[in-house]
């Protein structure tokens, strides 16, 4: 059955009126939409490559190949799905029964080694006593690639504008506005003391990331502007923050912690930002995967099957794993921020979960969508930390812009949620078959 937004949302706000501010504790939870990031990793840059980035060889990972899901990546998601069970459990959406549970939740990863490694690991954390598939399809994914799957064309000009725009036209802007960052950075692959003056040459036969040109030329479905300089920036210090999260013992051969690897990640933040977040590119790639959130949580809600949902009506928890970019361009369309202490701002963090709650008013019987970020810390990440109740993880409570009323986890009416999602998400991007 084919339903349109524009019918939807009329049914929602004829059946869930638009209701005042909750307090947290007069809500019942009905359903959750946990849209997550893979665990740690191996680097994404080739051993050739890195050599060619650092003066010191980078550390060898437990596990050999590029973007592999590491065996403490895995156990940190095992532990984050355990944490979801505890928590779901207390709120009633499971019963403790996991064969039972199973039946009511619905799993999706995007159809590669690391994201169906990590979806496996974390389910296997919230559901241990029961077999749970996770279903893909075929790569290109529709919803995690909208653009190589023929959902999305990509107009290269418009994207390289709606960037530029964003840059005053001078992408090379950005070597002066993290000036400092770029020059923790060097120091650390090329083995100097931050603050050295002059800092010493390129040493021969190296790269020097921190000194290519910044641009902003037509991309591809996996990025969408190529940004010159910066994707090379990433590839070099990629390997630090999946150090840290896996528990080296030396991080940046000693020279890097928690604070100033968040310091060095601000570059990379700000690509994630131009290339997913940016209005055209963030509606141009994720209006399919919003949509579908969308009408999954109104599925459950009305109890009627919808094409262009997942799962069916009867499904309590839905688990979606993809890529931190994906994260990255949900967050843009709807215009979600979040604030995690230690990170910055809008960070997709290893595991990290954007998570969508619908609940129940206990006093008028009406439906509210509730957003909240859902992370380990990075330091609980690194000694993988056993979570619980009493010792969560970060628990960020997200305002939807448009829709959330003003009260201390910012719920919002389900009809102002559904209308507001219309205006953000283009249909004329979303396959509802996929």
């Amino acid at each position: 059955m084919k339903f349109d937004l524009v019918r939807c949302i009329t049914l929602a706000a004829l059946w869930a009126p638009f209701v005042a501010a909750q307090r947290p504790d007069s809500t019942t939870l009905k359903q959750v939409i946990i849209f997550g990031r893979h665990g740690a990793r191996t680097p994404v840059a080739t051993p050739a490559q890195l050599t060619g980035f650092s003066v010191l060889p980078f550390p060898t990972f437990s596990v050999p190949g590029q973007d592999v899901l590491t065996p403490n990546g895995k156990t940190n998601e095992t532990l984050l799905g355990g944490y979801f069970r505890q928590w779901l459990t207390r709120e009633g959406l499971l019963t403790g029964y996991d064969n039972s549970d199973a039946r009511f939740v619905y799993a999706r990863a995007e159809n590669v080694p690391l994201i169906m490694d990590t979806a496996q690991a974390f389910v296997a954390g919230l559901l241990p006593g029961a077999s749970v598939t996770v279903n893909t399809v075929p790569v290109p994914d529709p919803l995690f690639d909208a653009i190589d799957a023929g959902v999305a064309p990509l107009d290269g000009t418009m994207a390289v504008a709606s960037v530029n725009g964003r840059l005053g036209g001078n992408p090379q802007s950005l070597s002066t506005a993290y000036a400092a960052e770029f020059a923790m950075a060097r120091s650390v692959l090329f083995n100097y003391p931050l603050g050295t003056s002059p800092p010493p040459g390129t040493p021969k036969g190296k790269v020097d990331v921190t000194a290519l040109p910044i641009t902003v030329t037509v991309g591809n479905g996996t990025g969408p502007v190529n940004p010159g300089g910066l994707q090379y920036y990433y590839m070099a210090v990629d390997p630090f923050m999946m150090e840290y999260a896996d528990g080296m013992p030396e991080v940046g051969w000693g020279n890097l912690n928690a604070a100033s690897i968040s310091q060095i990640f601000r570059v990379y933040d700000e690509l994630l930002d131009l290339e997913y977040r940016t209005p055209y590119l963030a509606q141009l790639q994720s209006s399919n995967l919003g949509s579908h959130i969308v009408r999954s949580i109104f599925q459950a809600a009305s109890g009627t099957p919808m094409s262009g949902a997942l799962g069916t009506p009867s499904d309590k928890i839905v688990s979606i794993v993809a890529a931190n970019t994906n994260l990255a361009g949900l967050a843009g369309l709807f215009r979600l921020d979040w604030l995690v202490p230690g990170d910055q701002p809008d960070v997709a963090a290893l595991g990290g979960a954007i998570v969508f709650e619908r609940r129940q008013s206990q006093r008028t019987g009406e439906y509210l969508v509730r957003v909240v970020y859902i992370t380990q810390t990075m330091d609980q990440l690194r000694n993988r930390t056993p979570l619980t109740l009493a010792a969560p993880p970060a628990n960020i409570p997200v305002f939807i812009p448009g829709c959330s009323v003003a009260n201390a986890t910012f719920d919002c009416p389900l009809g102002t949620f559904m209308q507001t999602a219309s205006q953000d998400i283009d249909p004329s991007y979303v396959d509802f078959n996929h």
